[in-house]
């Protein structure tokens, strides 16, 4: 979580650095490549590593030390074909996939992201088997170097020494050379922790394929809307009055300064999610239904309250932090629009998560192709009445309709005994009472503190408003809270098990 948060926070303030250096605009036109980019990234990896990581902690569990070798060789040979099929078609085919795009540099860019494409498919193949180990320190500290080294190749770029390299194209050319760095962490790593290539079998490639098949169908389906929205929004914008520049723009806001914001709290909920995967894959194979039963509920209950606890802060100063990291209102108004999206985000993701972990990701894909149709519906019908918010609510349409088809799968077929409407009736009450308190003492502490203390004052008072309330309405106790860390106490547990 630690590492996570980390990566996540020089990431905000990468893409804060980066819409100030090369402008709404061409911000706007990055994120159209790069969303392209990510669809083809997900084909190699989404659905392979999630499946080595599964059959790492199962084989990890059984002591096969051979067959797992065999899996990962298996997954990289398949990650690789895959990955420089994909990058030679669209060399191939440069010219006429330039004419989707709005604007003639997308395709650059695309082209300049190609070899990041080869590189990730090590990359996240090798780190899966690194995760089915919960070797959570090679796989966070792989992520924060590749984040470190982006940072720092863009800035270079970007310094004024290479005058021909445009702000879009430092950008893309940065993570190109970061995920070939991060390749060559990730592979010493795997080496160096006893990890081998042995050759595979044949039935191994059905057997990876056919498991990991639905997982990155979803994975694609989900990356493949991003650019479908970057494209259609754009359009629709223009059509409803926009001039291109001004679509271009909003689109840039929204999507490059707005959207990274809501999606803050994955810092946390994508750790938890993270370290769900082999813990529950290893618990299937021992048959501990009871210890699945209460990851579930737990984990389910423990990204609510995250959710919860971000939201009414956005809510209440939202145009004040789009001010303070983007010297840009309309971000800020946004976000206190979209801030309800991290309710059924979080949801959505702590479900999905459980839902592979256990086997059941075809599932998983079913539920988000729902939520996706209503997503395209509202992005192609609404941009006519609410401008760019129906970004917002094609989202919120999206993540809600998959939440609650997901959790609902999980009370039938994994956890009949979980119960979290009470929670999330709870913790609805206790938003409201923050909300108003956080719009109350930004707007008081705007006439005589400058913003940035401002905004501390004001995301402190109401983050421990909402856990006083947490308390009061019995969501959780804080005895139970101290025996907790009482439990899990690092230096304890060092000297338990130094004695064990």
């Amino acid at each position: 979580m630690i590492f996570s948060g980390l990566t996540r926070l020089l990431g905000f303030i990468f893409r804060i650095w980066l819409s100030r250096t090369i402008g709404a605009e061409a911000l706007g036109v990055y994120q159209i490549s790069f969303s392209v980019f990510m669809v083809l990234l997900t084909l190699v990896s989404s659905g392979l590593p999630l499946i080595v990581s599964r059959l790492t902690a199962k084989f990890t569990t059984n002591k096969d030390k051979k067959t797992e070798n065999k899996i990962v060789t298996t997954a990289l040979l398949l990650a690789l074909f895959i990955s420089v099929i994909i990058s030679v078609l669209v060399i191939i085919l440069n010219k006429p996939i330039s004419h989707i795009f709005a604007d003639e540099n997308c395709i650059i860019i695309l082209l300049v992201l190609l070899p990041a494409l080869v590189f990730s498919s090590i990359y996240s193949t090798l780190r899966g088997n690194l995760w089915g180990k919960n070797n959570y320190l090679a796989c966070c500290s792989s992520e924060l170097f590749e984040q470190v080294m982006r940072i720092v190749v863009c800035m270079i770029l970007l310094s004024g020494l290479f005058p021909a390299i445009t702000g879009e194209i430092g950008a893309a050319l940065s993570l190109t050379i970061a995920c070939v760095l991060s390749c060559t962490f990730v592979l010493v790593w795997y080496l160096k922790s006893g990890g081998r290539f042995n050759k595979p079998e044949k039935a191994q490639y059905v057997e990876v394929l056919k498991t990991s098949s639905p997982i990155t169908f979803m994975r694609v389906a989900s990356s493949l809307i991003q650019p479908v929205i970057a494209l259609i929004i754009p359009l629709r914008l223009v059509s409803a009055g926009y001039t291109n520049a001004q679509a271009l723009s909003l689109y840039g806001i929204a999507s490059g300064m707005t959207l990274p914001l809501l999606f803050i709290p994955m810092a946390i909920i994508g750790s938890l999610s993270f370290a769900l995967v082999p813990d529950l894959a290893s618990a299937k194979a021992k048959h501990d239904e009871k210890y699945i039963s209460s990851r579930v509920t737990t984990s389910i209950v423990f990204s609510m309250f995250v959710a919860f606890l971000i939201t009414p802060l956005f809510i209440g100063v939202g145009e004040q932090i789009g001010v303070f990291f983007y010297d840009n209102a309309t971000s800020g108004i946004l976000l206190s629009t979209a801030a309800w999206i991290i309710i059924p985000l979080c949801l959505t993701n702590i479900s999905s998560s459980i839902l592979n972990a256990v086997g059941l990701e075809l599932k998983s894909f079913k539920n988000y192709i729902l939520g996706a149709i209503i997503m395209l519906v509202c992005i192609w019908f609404l941009p006519k009445y609410v401008g760019i918010n129906s970004l917002i609510w094609a989202m919120g349409g999206c993540f809600t309709t998959s939440a609650i088809l997901n959790i609902r799968m999980l009370k039938k077929q994994v956890c009949p005994s979980l119960r979290i409407g009470k929670y999330f009736i709870k913790f609805t009450l206790i938003t409201i009472p923050v909300i108003a308190l956080c719009s109350f003492v930004g707007g008081l502490l705007n006439y005589v503190l400058p913003l940035f203390f401002n905004l501390a004052i004001t995301c402190i008072i109401g983050a421990t408003f909402f856990v006083l309330l947490c308390l009061v309405f019995n969501i959780f106790e804080f005895h139970t809270v101290l025996v907790w860390v009482k439990r899990n106490n690092p230096i304890k547990l060092t000297k338990r098990n130094k004695k064990v």
